[in-house]
Formats: structure tokens, C-alpha cells, sequence
């Protein structure tokens, strides 16, 4: 057994310590793009061949380093969309919006505000009374005529949440301040627990700017002080995490678990930096995911490795948090050939509880 952590906490028990420092693609409906999901034995010419497009289109689209390369799990794009080709300036496009109703509203109200007439509403969504909607409901809005730029902050309208790796519908309800029902409700889920990767699922517009994808405010406000003076590391982390599309809250926890937060700190086995990382696993995540060299001791250059690491073991493992941090802590081949050590089940459980403390 290889455990290559030199994690600062190692039991549920001491997550006091982790917290004292011891340690979506959301696109309106309207601009959404075509994507596939990459399941085991594809490869991107079976892929182009399969959606009639072309492997250096694909390349070009997903800015693949290396072809030869793509992972179970992963997303790609097959084409644009009409907001992706939009030039410069904003254009304006006839297409069909989803609204999802608030207390309240009713079609004439509706009809007036997309421009559009009651009439049209009723035979898009084949209404049999006009006079009664009901707040949740979806509608379609037919025939708007919409910049491609961003909806005002103020409009009710759906946006369309691309699964990614290791979210929960739980996770996507508080991210965006609805309910697992409405969200159930919403998509026609028949399993509340069950979302893929990939799968788009249709959130209920808010009001105001988006939420923050993270919140120190659970946490004791000496965990927050300190957390507040690594903010520079934290917000790195962050970006690195929106980045790749892995999540923010758990890419947090598991920069705080490791080094909370600190460039500096170099574990007994020699792990490195804020995502203490080896300088073998720095240097095998350079040659196989991100093409460029790590520089372990950069803060920059140590997380987004850290980061990418993490996204991959999330897509080896479709999604299971617990195994990709297994894999973070005790190694991948040990993950696959004997599952989680016993040793790392803390390790995971607080990092686990530290990323529900971090949410918004």
C-alpha cells in the first residue's frame, strides 16, 4: 500500500483541526449546445463518424491537445451554437424560450412581456385552458425574437444545467436556491437520485445575480478569519475548479484537507503545495492531462494540477466522490485493485463534510 498524501487530517475526529488551518455550464435554453458523452471504447473518429462531423472539427471544438486521448465520462462538443457563432456585437435570433411559471403570473401577462400572443402560448404548449397555469409549470415561449447576449438578472426565464462530474440533483437544487421537487418536476425525472453525466437538466430562472458556487458561512468564524486571509489561494482554487468544470465546494475542501490552503507546506513523503502533490504525479498529470509542464512549487501551475487530477478521477470513477478522493489519497491503481483502504475512509469522510460546510 502507497498512500502519496501527507494529508493534514486523517480522522472524522479531528476535522476541528482541518477547519482551524491545521489542514455549471449554466446557458440559457436558448444557446444550448449539441454535446456527447464519451462512454468506454470510443474513440473521436468512431465519435465524428457516428454525428457526421469530422475528428479535426472535434478537435478543434473541444481543443484537444491529444486525440488519441479522450476519457470515459468526458463531454464534447459537437458543434456550435447560434450564441457561440454570434460575432462580436449581439444578434438577434428567432427561437423558442422556456418559462417556467411564478406565483401569480398568467398567459396574457406573459404574452406581453415576450412579445408574443396568448394564442401562440396555448397551441406551442397545447393548453386545454388558457385561464389556468400553474406556478412550476414549464411553457414554452414561441417565436421571440432574443439577443444573443445575456438575459437581464431581472427575467424569470428556465436555464438548461449541464451535469457534470460528481454533482448530485440535490447538489444542482441548492446551487441555484430551488427544491429537489421542482427540479424532479420540472425534467419528468421518475428517480429524484438519478442524473448522468451530461444530462441537461432545466432550472427555474432566479431573480438577481447567480449564486456563489461556495460560502464560508456554516463554518466557526475562526475558520472563516483564517480562511479569509488565504483568500488569494482560494479564489485561485476556485478559478482552476469553474475552469474544469469540477466542483467548486469539493475543490475547496480538498485544498484546505491537504494543505489548508498554503503553497508552502511540504509533507514527510514530499508532497508539495496546496493540492500536495508528488513530483511523479505532477509529472505523470503534465504528460496525460494537461499537456504542459507543472511546476509544483507555482501556486498556479500546483492547482490547476491538483485540479485536473481531481476532475480525472471524478470521470474514471463516473462521479463518485468517494472513490475519486480514495484514488487522491491512496493512488489510482490501489483504487482499482483492492477499492477503498480503510485508512483513507476519514480522509474522506472530512473532506466530504468539510465540502457540505462549504456550500452555498
Amino acid at each position: 500500500m502507497r498512500l502519496r498524501r501527507g494529508a493534514l487530517a486523517t480522522t472524522a475526529g479531528t476535522l476541528a483541526l482541518v477547519l482551524l488551518g491545521g489542514p455549471m455550464l449554466v446557458s440559457p435554453v436558448l444557446a444550448a449546445t449539441p454535446t456527447v458523452v464519451v462512454y468506454p471504447g470510443d474513440t473521436l473518429s468512431a465519435i465524428a463518424a457516428r454525428h457526421r462531423t469530422t475528428v479535426d472539427r472535434l478537435v478543434a471544438l473541444n481543443r484537444i491537445a491529444n486525440p488519441d486521448l479522450i476519457l470515459p465520462g468526458q463531454i464534447l462538443v459537437l458543434a456550435r451554437s447560434w450564441a457561440q457563432t454570434a460575432s462580436g456585437t449581439s444578434t438577434r435570433t428567432a427561437a423558442t424560450l422556456i418559462h417556467v411559471v411564478r406565483r401569480g403570473e398568467n398567459l396574457s401577462g406573459l404574452a406581453a412581456r415576450y412579445g408574443t400572443s396568448v394564442a401562440a402560448i396555448v397551441a406551442a404548449n397545447r393548453l386545454a385552458n388558457p385561464d389556468r397555469i400553474v406556478t412550476g409549470q414549464p411553457l414554452r415561449i414561441p417565436g421571440i425574437v432574443r439577443s444573443t447576449s445575456r438575459p437581464h438578472a431581472g427575467t424569470s426565464a428556465s436555464f438548461v444545467h449541464l451535469v457534470r462530474a460528481g454533482e448530485t440533483l440535490s447538489g444542482i437544487a441548492r446551487r441555484y436556491a430551488a427544491s429537489v421537487a421542482v427540479l424532479v418536476r420540472l425534467n419528468h425525472l421518475s428517480r429524484a437520485g438519478y442524473i448522468r453525466i451530461g444530462q441537461r437538466i432545466l432550472v427555474p430562472g432566479r431573480r438577481g445575480p447567480a449564486p456563489t458556487a461556495w460560502s464560508t458561512a456554516r463554518l466557526p468564524d475562526d475558520t472563516r478569519a483564517v480562511m479569509a486571509r488565504r483568500a488569494a489561494i482560494r479564489d485561485l482554487i476556485a478559478a482552476e475548479a469553474r475552469r474544469a468544470g469540477v466542483p467548486v465546494a469539493l475543490a475547496l475542501a480538498v485544498g484546505w484537507q491537504e494543505s489548508g490552503w498554503r503553497q508552502g507546506v511540504v509533507s514527510y513523503v514530499g508532497a508539495v503545495g496546496v493540492m500536495q502533490l508528488l513530483p511523479d504525479t505532477a509529472a505523470w498529470i503534465a504528460d496525460t492531462m494537461l499537456h504542459a509542464r507543472v511546476n509544483v512549487h507555482g501556486a498556479r501551475s500546483n492547482v490547476r494540477a491538483g485540479v485536473a487530477l481531481l476532475k480525472h478521477y471524478l470521470l474514471r470513477y463516473r462521479g463518485d466522490r468517494r472513490r475519486a478522493l480514495a484514488a487522491y489519497y491512496q493512488g489510482q491503481r490501489a483504487v482499482d485493485r483492492n477499492g477503498i483502504f480503510p485508512v483513507s475512509r476519514p480522509y474522506i469522510d472530512s473532506i466530504l463534510l468539510l465540502e457540505e460546510m462549504l456550500q452555498p
